[in-house]
Order: structure tokens, then C-alpha cells, then sequence
């Protein structure tokens, strides 16, 4: 397969839709090697490394010289490229609604590969091709700087609907093209990036789905988020004097604010830039975000959380050249204030922050309720616990019974809780619970058994500190952002401790418990024993939210 790559852009590998049609390759070399063990032949023509001079309109090329044009230039070599492609591929950005000045010459030079003669049968005539088109396929792709691409490429679409026909080619338009070269963007646009690739293998096998086209289709962030970011770029306030780069970042940040997270009260997220002497206000309002200026009495200290960074450091987090919670970890910034909106930044500031606006939202309701039945399942600590508090409760009133019903409850559970996701710390529970319900059924005493369950409950815990993730980790990055908490250091430190603090607290409990299987009051001890991890879970509530605001503050 002989693949033509046409880059129409000034900008030529610097691109923004250049990057787009680079993953379109990827996807059809992808399908290509997979599916017929070969690498299909690429050829790239930067437009605007070429000398292309203007049609003269002359037309010897059909009457003097049939088929080549007097100008002796690039164009020569570029018709024999468009002969020898299977596949060519039209990459520009949209200028003033149409193509880059030079590529339209390269369209207007493409005159000789028509003969004089006028087609029969076409609505408004046209001119026979002096090749044979057939077998060949046409892509086009581009970028804008509005918002949407719909409206915006009626005289593109004009333009290749008569040189290839309304359905002789594929068309990926894309709007707010300009993102595709900011860095702290990279997650939403490479998430896009991801969408085009998909196609570039559809394309290449049997045509692109409907499903990958909607993707394509839908818009990298709404109209208003876009907007403020588009005009905050320019860098130029509204006296029209070019502002500090330290407020056109801040400005852009707050762009991405997300009003659905509104807590129900405005937020004052003070950023303090500690290596240039700026601070700015961003408010964070139902209706939106305004950023404000640090006026020369300075803010008040009304702020809800306020971030001590350098600015270098928050560009460099921004742009995912250096974790957030790593670099809080190594004390680069500080956090003042409530740590709570630090602790959900992904909810006000997320990058996936996709759509057109309140009518895309909408029709994303169903698709919302959809992904809720087919989204992985997530662990319960229920899973884990259960059968271990029956057994206690229960093998103490009765150790036949209890027994019984222990072993009854490991086998349900799993059932009940179907749509639970089971760690191997729920699998071992079983097992353990399970093993400790046949010792007593065997006639082991249950003053032995029982106090050696608390002592291999807290084993289990204890042990997994010295894993990759702690067992509390498997549980809590539920209430966050799921596994992509289980690379947070401070979520992990924090549960690698809880975890230690837990496995301790069952380790000892076997001492006070066999002295209280002696006692009248053995057939109590479940609920003798569910006083401390009372507290336990109390202090656990408090420590996952203290530790991270006491290392915010540094």
C-alpha cells in the first residue's frame, strides 16, 4: 500500500493537524502489520518546503503540451506522487474558512491531470480525469480554532465534493485545533489523539465505525471553557495591553474550571507564585470562574485554600512533567487553608472535560446510566470483613453453630455481593475463616481458635505493609480516584500507615481475648472486641484526611 501525506500547514511537522493525521498513519500502519504482516510505504510532502508557483491559467498544459504544465517547478514531482499513492491524505488548518494560500495552489496546478473535454452527465459540468482515479482513496484532515468544526467547513466540503465527489472521501474536522499544542492539555487531546488512531486502523480495514466517528465528532471541551481559555491565550487584556504571562496561565487554569462541581458556596483558591511575587484570586462561582488581581493592600486571609508554589513548579505539574502528589511528597509547594479541594482537583479542574454544552450533557445522561452496568466492578471491604466479625460473634455463642453459619457466610457473601470486585485479601478472608470454622467443628477449643483468628486477621493486614499496595489501599482508592490513586505516594503512605495501625491492633488483641474466653463472659467477647476497632475507625476517618493536609503544609 503506497500512502501519500500531503502537509498543507506553514507550520509544516509543527502542525497541529499534523499531529492528527501522524495518528491516523499510526492506525493504518498498525492495521496493516497486524492483519497483513507488511508496513505500508509513506511519503510525506511539506507543502510549504516546496516551490509551487501560481496557475498561470494559461491551459497549455491542454492544448500546447497535453498533460504538463509549462512551469517548471515542484508540481511535476508532486503528480507523479498523487499517480503512485493508493492512499492520499489532505492535511491543512482551515484559513479564513478555506485552505493555506499555498496548498490552493497546489490544488489550482493540478490542472494537467484533466482532459479539456467537458463530463456528460454532471449537474454543473466538470472535466474528465486524464488518469484513472478509481482504485485510489482520499482523506481529508483538519483542524480549526473554533470551538466546533460544524459551519465552519462548508467551503472545504464544496471544494472536495467536486474534485472527489460528495462520497468519494473520508473528512476528520476537528475544532479548537490550537489545544493540540498545550501541554497541560495532553490528557484530553491525547485521549482524542487515541480516537484518531482508531480510525486511521478502521479506515484501513473496513471503513471507520460509527462509533469512532461520534468521537471524533464531539468537541475536546465545551464552547464557554474554550473560549476563555482561546482569549486568555492572546495575552492581552481588556485595556488591550499585553499581560503578565504568570495571569495568562492562571487565566487558562481557571478556564477549566468545571461548574458542576460547585460545592453550593464560591471557593477562593488563592495561587501564591512564590518565585515571581504574584499572587491571583481564583473565584470559584456557580456560573463560572473570574480570576482577580492582587490589589495593592494584598487579599485578605478569607481564602479557602491557598497554594504556596513556584510558578515554574505549577507550569512543570501542569503540564504532567511532574506529579502533583510527588512533588507536594518533596515539599516543592505547600497548601494552606482547606485541603479538601486539592484532595478533588480532578473534579473541578479535570482534563477530561468534554462536550459541546448543556445539550451534549444532556444526551449523555443515557450513556452515563449505561456505563454504570458495564463499568469493572469495585472492591467492598464488607467482603473482607464479614465473614471474620460473624465467626467472632457467632463461634463465641456457639461453636458448632457459629462454625456452620461462618462457613455458610464465606460461601453467600460472594454470591450476594456479585457485582463486588474480590482483592486477594477477600479470597484469603475466606479461606482463613473457613480453615479456623473446621478446627472447631474437628473439636479444636474454641479458647485456642478464636483468640488464633484475631492473631491471623492482623497478620494478613500486617503483612500486606510490605507489599506494593497496603491493604487499605485496595478500599479506600474508591472514594478518590480509583487505581490512578494507587500511584498518589501520599495516599499510599497514608494507607500503608493505617494499614500498620490496623495490623497491630489485631496482633494484641489475641492476648486480651484468649484471658476473656476463660471468663463467664467468653460467648461476649465479639462484642467485647468491636469497642477498640470502633475507635480504630474513628481515628481512621480523622488520619486520612489530617496526614495529607500535614504534609500540604509542609
Amino acid at each position: 500500500m503506497n500512502i501519500l501525506a500531503i502537509n498543507g500547514s506553514p507550520k509544516g511537522k509543527r502542525s497541529n493537524t499534523w499531529r492528527l493525521t501522524s495518528a491516523f498513519l499510526d492506525g493504518i500502519t498498525a492495521q496493516e502489520e497486524s492483519a497483513y504482516e507488511q508496513t505500508p510505504e509513506i511519503e510525506t510532502l511539506n507543502v510549504c518546503n516546496l516551490d509551487i508557483k501560481p496557475c498561470l491559467g494559461c491551459f497549455s498544459c491542454w492544448s500546447k503540451t497535453p498533460g504538463t504544465c509549462c512551469i517548471h517547478d515542484d508540481m511535476r514531482a508532486v503528480i507523479e506522487k498523487i499517480l503512485w499513492a493508493d492512499i492520499i491524505i489532505w492535511s491543512f488548518p482551515l484559513y479564513y474558512f478555506g485552505l493555506p494560500g499555498p496548498l490552493k495552489n497546489l490544488i489550482d496546478r493540478q490542472l494537467p491531470m484533466s482532459l479539456p473535454f467537458m463530463s456528460a452527465g454532471t449537474e454543473s459540468g466538470g472535466h474528465p480525469s486524464r488518469y484513472d482515479m478509481s482504485g485510489k482513496r482520499t482523506v481529508v484532515i483538519s483542524t480549526c480554532g473554533f470551538y466546533t468544526a460544524k459551519g465552519n467547513y462548508n467551503g472545504v466540503t464544496d471544494l472536495f465534493d467536486r474534485f472527489c465527489g460528495k462520497d468519494g472521501y473520508t473528512d476528520i474536522f476537528c475544532g479548537q485545533g490550537e489545544l493540540f499544542r498545550v501541554k497541560e492539555l495532553s490528557e484530553r487531546t491525547d485521549e482524542y489523539l487515541s480516537w484518531v488512531k482508531r480510525a486511521g486502523e478502521e479506515f484501513a480495514s473496513e471503513g471507520i465505525t460509527e462509533e469512532t466517528r461520534a468521537k471524533l465528532e464531539q468537541n475536546l471541551y465545551p464552547r464557554d471553557v474554550f473560549e476563555a481559555m482561546a482569549d486568555a491565550s492572546w495575552g492581552v487584556g481588556e485595556s488591550g495591553e499585553k499581560e503578565d504571562p504568570s495571569l495568562v496561565f492562571t487565566r487558562q487554569m481557571a478556564a477549566l474550571y468545571r461548574r458542576q462541581a460547585w460545592p453550593g458556596r464560591d471557593l477562593l483558591l488563592d495561587m501564591n507564585y512564590t518565585d515571581i511575587g504574584k499572587v491571583y484570586r481564583i473565584v470559584l462561582g456557580a456560573a463560572g470562574s473570574r480570576v482577580e488581581e492582587k490589589p495593592a493592600e494584598g487579599f485578605t486571609a478569607d481564602y479557602t485554600t491557598r497554594i504556596n508554589t513556584p510558578l515554574s513548579v505549577w507550569r512543570s505539574i501542569a503540564s504532567g512533567e511532574v506529579a502533583g502528589d510527588a512533588a507536594l511528597m518533596e515539599h516543592l509547594y505547600t497548601v494552606e487553608g482547606d485541603f479538601d479541594l486539592m484532595m478533588h482537583w480532578d473534579d473541578y479542574f479535570g482534563a477530561a472535560n468534554t462536550g459541546a454544552g448543556s445539550g451534549e450533557a444532556k444526551a449523555g445522561a443515557g450513556e452515563a446510566e449505561a456505563a454504570e452496568d458495564t463499568a469493572e466492578p469495585k472492591t467492598n471491604m464488607l467482603l473482607l470483613l464479614i465473614p471474620w466479625i460473624v465467626f467472632w460473634v457467632a463461634a463465641a455463642i456457639d461453636s458448632h453453630w457459629g462454625s456452620l453459619i461462618s462457613m455458610a457466610t464465606c460461601v453467600l457473601l460472594p454470591v450476594l455481593m456479585c457485582r463486588t470486585k474480590a482483592t486477594r485479601y477477600d479470597q484469603i478472608s475466606a479461606l482463613g475463616v473457613g480453615a479456623c470454622s473446621i478446627a472447631l467443628l474437628a473439636g479444636a477449643s474454641p479458647i485456642l481458635v478464636i483468640p488464633a483468628s484475631y492473631f491471623l486477621f492482623g497478620l494478613i493486614w500486617t503483612v500486606s505493609c510490605f507489599t506494593k499496595v497496603p491493604l487499605t489501599a485496595h478500599y479506600s482508592k474508591n472514594s478518590y480516584n480509583g487505581d490512578a490513586e494507587l500511584r498518589n505516594p501520599i495516599f499510599m503512605r497514608t494507607n500503608r500507615i493505617l494499614t500498620a495501625a490496623w495490623g497491630i491492633l489485631y496482633l494484641v488483641t489475641p492476648i486480651w481475648t484468649y484471658l476473656i474466653m476463660q471468663t463467664d463472659a467468653a460467648s461476649f467477647v465479639g462484642a467485647i472486641n468491636s469497642v477498640l476497632p470502633a475507635l480504630m475507625g474513628i481515628f481512621t476517618a480523622w488520619f486520612q484526611t489530617w496526614y495529607p493536609r500535614h504534609i500540604a503544609r509542609g
